[in-house]
């Protein structure tokens, strides 16, 4: 099929839709939990308040977003058991993941002094911003066991194509948040403390609610049995995932070390910059998690596609995705253009750093077109179990890209930071992008 044939076919685009729309609902849930968090507590007195939590939870998501390959590789590898009918490799997966998760959850509960102290070395914030990124971080590292193991039950859910199972746990775990947020900040007045301990209790309400659909999963398919899949986890059995989730870890470390340190360097420019700088990052997340949404699509086709050896279901489903990626990107530009001061202005109330993130608003117009790419590319790249291609593309657009495009514009104090993360989101569109064309879509 022509891609203009593929945007027109009502059987690929109901398929689209299925798994993709309420991926890209639930999600957009996620950013919406952020920006609720920015704008309880933007409305606070003063600017250091958000500035804490701004960069108290990108402490926290750093730890995340580095951990994400237990949901990537999780996903990945699942799809691919998933097409091939393997459903007792989609059972050692599960508990391969949710045993490594937990293992690393625990790790991150005992070190959280270091983790802490470590970060908070690499930036320059202010004593007030310093102080309440303590208090929020101490708060909400309790929760990570909890965050982690939804990742790994959020893959294995969407590996076996179940993508309402999976928008079930974000969405009530994202109300719960929305929900407590609002109760202990603003009507209880525990302010950052209220914000943390609201995403503690959110993390816990998602666990509940994953667990019960991945238990529900197992009863459906049946052939469960854990004395016997326990006795086949040993060390051998875990090196297909160990592999793909290191490749991975290094990619999510250098996606986070990038964003870090927008956070890092913002707060060195001052407290109206950093709050600012949180503030168009909520807004820039929230272009992530609707695009991954589609991603989400391309992840669960191509890994079935793999497990099945259907070259012409990976083109295809790859094309549609790409399709509806630039379609959904282009709007994304469009709201931006011409809703971004309004939405900045629903988020703070603060004056100053209003004026602030106006004066940058212009970078995330541009953002949607840049980025697009490598969203959709990261979910073929996860469902195609090809970690190394990632962790490539990732190393080249942080260290080539990043880093030198900000040492050269850094007198330009914080365009040179968005300038920066522009140049790095297009790198990895171009690189994907470059890789998928001429390699990977031969290789089946």
């Amino acid at each position: 099929m022509t891609p203009v044939e593929l945007l027109l076919n009502k059987q690929k685009n109901r398929q689209l839709l299925a798994l993709a729309l309420p991926m890209i609902l639930s999600n957009i849930t996620v950013p919406l939990l952020g920006l609720v968090d920015t704008a309880v507590v933007g409305h606070l007195s003063n600017a250091y308040y958000l500035g804490g939590v701004a960069v108290g939870s990108t402490i926290i998501t750093l730890i995340l977003w580095m951990l994400g390959f237990l949901r990537m590789a999780t996903t990945g590898l699942v799809a691919q058991s998933y097409g091939a009918g393997d459903t007792q490799t989609q059972y050692k997966l599960l508990l391969q993941a949710g045993s490594l998760a937990l293992i690393l959850g625990v790790s991150a509960v005992i070190l959280q002094l270091p983790i802490l102290n470590g970060a908070l070395s690499l930036t320059d914030a202010s004593a007030e911003v310093e102080r309440y990124c303590r208090e929020y971080f101490n708060i909400r590292i309790w929760s990570t066991p909890f965050a982690l193991l939804n990742l790994v039950l959020l893959g294995w859910l969407l590996g076996r194509q179940q993508p309402k199972a999976a928008m079930w746990q974000l969405i009530v775990a994202n109300l719960a948040n929305v929900g407590l947020d609002l109760l202990f900040v603003l009507g209880l007045g525990w302010g950052v403390k209220g914000a943390a301990l609201a995403s503690v209790f959110a993390d816990i309400a998602g666990f509940l609610v994953a667990f019960t659909m991945v238990y529900k999963q197992i009863q459906l398919t049946g052939e469960f049995n854990f004395p016997r899949l326990y006795k086949s986890l040993n060390l051998n059995s875990y090196r297909k995932l160990l592999s793909l989730n290191a490749d991975i870890f290094v990619r999510s470390l250098c996606l986070q070390i990038s964003f870090a340190f927008m956070t890092f360097q913002g707060a060195g420019l001052g407290d109206n910059t950093v709050a600012a700088n949180a503030v168009l990052l909520n807004l820039l997340l929230l272009i992530s998690y609707a695009l991954d949404g589609i991603a989400y699509y391309a992840e669960a086709e191509v890994g079935r596609a793999y497990g099945q050896k259907n070259k012409t279901l990976m083109r295809q489903s790859v094309t549609l995705a790409w399709l509806w990626s630039a379609i959904s990107a282009i709007l994304f530009t469009l709201l931006f253009a011409f809703g971004g001061e309004s939405i900045i202005g629903l988020l703070t109330s603060i004056d100053d750093v209003r004026i602030v993130a106006n004066e940058y608003l212009f970078w995330i117009v541009l953002l949607p077109l840049l980025s697009f790419g490598s969203y959709l590319f990261d979910g073929v790249y996860i469902g195609a179990a090809k970690g190394k291609i990632m962790r490539n593309s990732m190393i080249i657009s942080t260290f080539g890209i990043f880093f030198p495009v900000w040492f050269l514009l850094q007198d330009s104090g914080n365009h040179a930071l968005w300038a920066a993360m522009s140049a790095f989101m297009l790198a990895r569109s171009l690189t994907l992008t470059f890789h998928y064309r001429y390699r990977l879509s031969n290789i089946i």
